[in-house]
């Protein structure tokens, strides 16, 4: 496997999401399967393996942490904090807290979870705008000084924000959603990171499994799939959205690989300092994903793929309304859909 740097670690050029082991694409697999599929990545050369404390409601750091645990040597972990799972009359929901206090108590739950002395790399996993990002990132620069974090990141923040944040503590990473069908990370913060020597790690870099070519009915997503919520999978969208299918797959054709491997291959060729972190519940599905690693695209390649699937081709907004008020990145006005501010206490979702 392709080795790329975050900061002191060098790890594999496609990592693992580990979040749908857990939540948010319908029901997670059995503990079992789960287990098998993180030993297999293990096996095949995967180093990274990325969690939070929201994923399960840490359920996925303890899948993690005990899966992997004798194998902490050769992996590099990563988690979020500043996002987790809050305990409410009605249940438990999902809030965003920026504060010190907080940022070091999802570390010290984490740590417990992972069974580990020390997180390779720990991300807040989305920017409070109640707290100054200065802040935020103090806490972190805290916890690498106790020697419980080695390397900081920051989740779907701007270029400017991360600016901020550098100043204050040298960010390692910067993870959000980067595919030919999110092209967001291109406005700024992909060359910023370039510039500031941070890796960007990209999740959902199979566009949610429409890059795969495999997702063609959305009414078959089970009823807590995540992807409900999202404007791009809504039915009127999606079926605009699979008129870029065919060309693609030929494409993929062209090149001798599958669709999954031709998105993986053209994320990787974006820039040295990227990497993949799809997630999957399919050992089959792992096993192609890897293989994206060995894909080596032309420039000819590279441009028809830009040509045809772009910020412009694509239907429907990548968030719904509510999810982008959370975050903070750069993002594409797309057919004027509006934006507002809710309360950050809304019921688990992701990444």
């Amino acid at each position: 496997m392709k080795q790329r740097g975050i900061g002191p670690l060098a790890v594999s050029a496609i990592g693992l999401g580990c979040m749908n082991l857990s939540h948010a694409y319908g029901a997670p697999p059995a503990p079992e399967v789960a287990e098998a599929l993180l030993l297999r990545a293990l096996d095949r050369g995967v180093t990274l393996f990325d969690t939070a404390a929201l994923y399960g409601f840490g359920a996925n750091e303890t899948l993690v942490g005990r899966v992997l645990g004798p194998h902490r040597s050769q992996i590099a972990l990563a988690s979020k904090g500043g996002m987790a799972g809050v305990q409410f009359e009605d249940g438990i929901k999902r809030v965003i807290d920026g504060r010190t206090e907080t940022i070091r108590r999802n570390c010290e739950d984490s740590l417990r979870r992972l069974r580990t002395d020390v997180i390779d790399l720990y991300y807040l996993h989305r920017w409070d705008k109640k707290v100054p990002i200065e802040d935020s990132v103090g806490a972190l620069s805290d916890l690498v000084r106790a020697g419980k974090v080695r390397a900081i990141g920051l989740s779907e923040v701007s270029a400017t924000t991360l600016r901020k944040a550098h100043a204050v503590h040298p960010v390692a990473a910067v993870q959000s959603e980067y595919s030919l069908w999110t092209r967001n990370a291109e406005i700024a913060v992909l060359d910023t990171c370039r510039e500031i020597g941070a890796a960007y790690v990209a999740f959902s870099p199979l566009a949610r499994g429409f890059l795969s070519a495999r997702l063609r009915d959305v009414s078959t997503f089970d009823a807590k799939d995540i992807r409900r919520g999202m404007p791009r999978f809504e039915p009127a969208m999606y079926a605009a959205n699979l008129g870029l299918l065919d060309d693609y797959v030929a494409i993929a054709r062209d090149v001798g690989c599958t669709p999954a491997q031709l998105a993986l291959a053209w994320l990787l060729a974006r820039g040295e300092h990227v990497i993949a972190i799809p997630g999957t519940t399919s050992a089959a599905h792992l096993d192609e994903n890897i293989g994206a690693a060995a894909v080596a695209l032309d420039a000819e390649t590279m441009a028809r793929l830009d040509a045809r699937i772009n910020r412009e081709s694509v239907s429907g907004a990548r968030y719904n309304a509510a999810t982008q008020a959370e975050v903070d990145t750069e993002e594409f006005a797309c057919r004027g859909l509006p934006t507002q501010v809710t309360s950050s206490a809304r019921p688990e979702q992701g990444p």
